[in-house]
């Protein structure tokens, strides 16, 4: 086979007057097309035959990577398995054709839908009552932070303007409270990868709205001292925010609202197996304790019952399928399956850690939760860096864990597992992350030069953000 073939542009296979489509007879007479909306110039479309175009893209999409694909073990994103049953049940005509403006009688199933879905999460949670306005996990964040914000103001106590995050977190809960007006300010790490709380009494006063934490951390680490931290912040009138990005090893163990948070979001699809990337459609549904629930958004500006005025995030409902793939992932496990979710990733991230500590660096060396970071190789005097082994993992079949994040270490690669793959598939993994911690001691250039098996070998990944090529004419402006 000719692989190169089905690596060039569609562009690139184009030859004139090849074509594959005819056009139905016209039956509706010739309307004239206004001038304004005329092209002066035919459009420049490529001309190929039907199965080229075919085995074009198909070729192509057999070289996008998924966690349908392979193992994808990327730290903090949490890619679990997106079971079929879920996206047959989104599918159905019933749901998929639903209007957002349709009658409300017409729509009772779908309110059930919502309300059985929030009645769910509150349950796995311990919080009060959920809203499954916000499109994404940032967009909950910002929701979040908004109702601390209105909570705040309805008391009259307007100078509460700060909010701390640890040095740990995500980047989006400074961005996020950023956006809310809200002033950030860090509390740190201890060298055990923990809040410091002694360095966050310091940083209290009358002035604190709140603070965000994600628990696990960022590093995979359980934060055992969130009761004195929901303490000491609650005393100073603040409220807890929790970040739900890490709440997968949580399921069937412990409950944010149960450890103090008055706020949280969840990411669906981190937690309840809904579709993960391209752009989404994304849901981070947000979740308050029962004095919060009078400030949740709610689809129009207005003033709820006690005089609020109550946020909104969004003009209708939210993403209804995502919310249909995510209640059939909790009916599907019901609550004496999912009650092993947290520790089938505990579990598993545990396992890869302790099978590779000897020969990847780990700086915080004592039990994770779902996640776990490297700080590159223990042997650093071949110049073998982080990316390199993320290179080289991709001609082993493999995703690339997270690389360079967290900031706490230099050579960071964060590594999670999920729940859902079997001990072959994490042994597998463990055998080629050992082949490469071997090569980079006796044939280090192997591994500073990979990918040699992709379609397209090692790219300047600088080069690509700062000047990327994003039209087949600037393509071909630019080889001549």
């Amino acid at each position: 086979m000719n692989h190169q073939l089905y690596h060039n542009l569609i562009f690139e296979l184009s030859h004139p007057g090849r074509r594959g489509y005819t056009l139905p007879k016209n039956e509706f007479g010739r309307h004239e097309i206004p001038a304004t909306l005329k092209r002066t110039v035919d459009a420049e479309l490529p001309e190929c035959d039907e199965l080229t175009v075919v085995r074009h893209y198909t070729n192509h999409s057999e070289n996008n990577f998924g966690v349908d694909n392979g193992f994808y073990p990327l730290g903090s994103c949490t890619m679990k398995y997106n079971p079929t049953i879920n996206e047959e049940i989104a599918a159905h005509p019933a749901f998929v054709n639903l209007h957002p403006l349709q009658p409300a009688e017409t729509v009772q199933g779908a309110k059930e839908v919502y309300e059985n879905l929030q009645q769910a999460l509150s349950a796995l949670t311990g919080l009060s009552r959920f809203t499954l306005n916000p499109c994404a996990g940032a967009h909950g964040e910002l929701t979040g932070l908004m109702i601390i914000s209105a909570y705040h103001q309805a008391n009259n106590d307007t100078k509460r303007t700060k909010i701390i995050v640890p040095d740990s977190a995500h980047g989006t809960n400074p961005a996020s409270a950023a956006v809310c007006g809200l002033e950030v300010v860090e509390v740190k790490s201890t060298a055990d990868g923990l809040v410091d709380v002694e360095h966050l009494k310091t940083l209290l006063g009358d002035d604190i709205a709140g603070m965000m934490m994600t628990n696990p951390n960022t590093l995979g680490l359980f934060e055992t001292h969130i009761p004195e931290i929901t303490k000491l912040i609650h005393d100073c009138g603040g409220l807890m925010y929790y970040d739900g990005a890490n709440l997968n090893p949580l399921l069937g163990e412990c409950r944010p609202g149960d450890m103090g948070f008055d706020v949280m979001h969840i990411n669906l699809h981190k937690t309840f197996s809904t579709p993960h990337g391209g752009g989404g459609p994304g849901s981070g549904p947000v979740g308050v304790c029962e004095k919060l629930v009078d400030f949740l958004p709610t689809n129009n500006c207005a003033t709820n019952a006690k005089g609020h005025f109550t946020i909104t995030v969004h003009p209708y409902h939210g993403h209804f399928l995502t919310y249909l793939r995510a209640y059939t992932y909790i009916l599907t496990l019901g609550k004496e399956n999912i009650k092993m979710v947290g520790p089938y990733a505990t579990l598993n991230a545990n396992y890869i850690k302790e099978c590779l500590k000897d020969v990847y660096k780990l700086p915080i060396d004592t039990i994770c939760k779902h996640e776990f970071v490297f700080d590159g190789l223990m042997d650093k005097s071949t110049g073998v860096t982080t990316m390199d082994v993320a290179k080289r993992l991709l001609d082993h079949g493999f995703h690339a864990p997270t690389i360079y994040f967290p900031l706490l270490f230099h050579e960071a690669m964060m590594i999670e597992p999920t729940e859902n793959e079997s001990k072959e598939t994490l042994d597998a993994f463990i055998e080629v992350m050992r082949k490469i911690a071997d090569e980079a001691k006796n044939d280090p250039e192997i591994v500073k030069s990979a990918p040699q098996e992709t379609p397209i070998k090692r790219v300047n990944d600088v080069e690509a953000a700062k000047h990327p090529i994003l039209t087949f004419k600037q393509l071909i402006d630019d080889n001549n």
